[in-house]
């Protein structure tokens, strides 16, 4: 049955967090886990939060907006992970309550625009590149400071703290503590982004080691994924 295999999987995962945080000297509750449910169905969300999850983070809007619509009686938090491009920002403002992935001025602009016009307050992360791959998004170190301070003072936007990624081929503990370096950089000027999104399936214990608050973990939760077709 799909709830238990959920259930086996969830308990594992929470077990691993626990343990990482005990290594790490850190409470359980400092850490919170972020379900990554892309390409799994609403039926996998909903057990989910049956199971006592409540943080959800999806990374494509085509998937992710019929998913949120489908849960919206669920007291969960809708964090939005993946690359966000400008012509999405007004489909991910209506369901996300989080979004990680703000990583270049124009991108915290729309969203502020967006969300002073739908009534909302969205939490934002930076994105920040622990490497030099374009690709895979992120604000260069030099750039953080000043994007932190546009989202921190921007109308329908709240500051949450910085998010990351671990580069491919490089030990995760040492981009986790650079990441924890431009948190605390990032803080000295705004105490309340506490916020550090790191983490997922494979490095989620060098995230927490590091300071880690929130980890993003899919596909120890769910299974390897399938390809979404829509």
């Amino acid at each position: 049955m799909r709830k238990d295999e959920i259930a086996s999987r969830l308990a594992e995962v929470d077990a691993r967090i626990a343990e990482a945080c005990r290594a790490a000297g850190r409470g359980r509750d400092e850490v919170s886990l972020i379900a990554v449910t892309k390409t799994y169905p609403a039926d996998d969300v909903r057990i989910l939060a049956g199971l006592g999850v409540r943080d959800v983070g999806e990374n494509r809007d085509q998937e992710a907006a019929p998913k949120a619509r489908e849960c919206a009686g669920l007291p969960l938090t809708w964090h939005f992970v993946g690359q966000l491009q400008t012509n999405k920002v007004r489909s991910v403002t209506g369901y996300a309550d989080v979004i990680h992935s703000v990583d270049r001025s124009r991108l915290a602009e729309a969203v502020s625009k967006e969300a002073v016009k739908q009534g909302r307050e969205i939490v934002c992360l930076v994105q920040v590149a622990l490497d030099d791959d374009p690709g895979r998004g992120g604000a260069v170190l030099a750039d953080v400071p000043a994007l932190a301070d546009l989202i921190a003072g921007a109308p329908g936007l709240r500051l949450g703290g910085v998010m990351a990624v671990a580069p491919l081929g490089e030990d995760p503990a040492k981009a986790f503590a650079r990441l924890r370096d431009v948190a605390v950089a990032v803080q000295e000027r705004h105490p309340r982004a506490t916020m550090i999104s790191a983490g997922m399936s494979d490095d989620l214990a060098e995230a927490i080691a590091h300071g880690a608050t929130h980890v993003r973990v899919g596909t120890a939760l769910l299974g390897r994924r399938k390809l979404f077709v829509r």
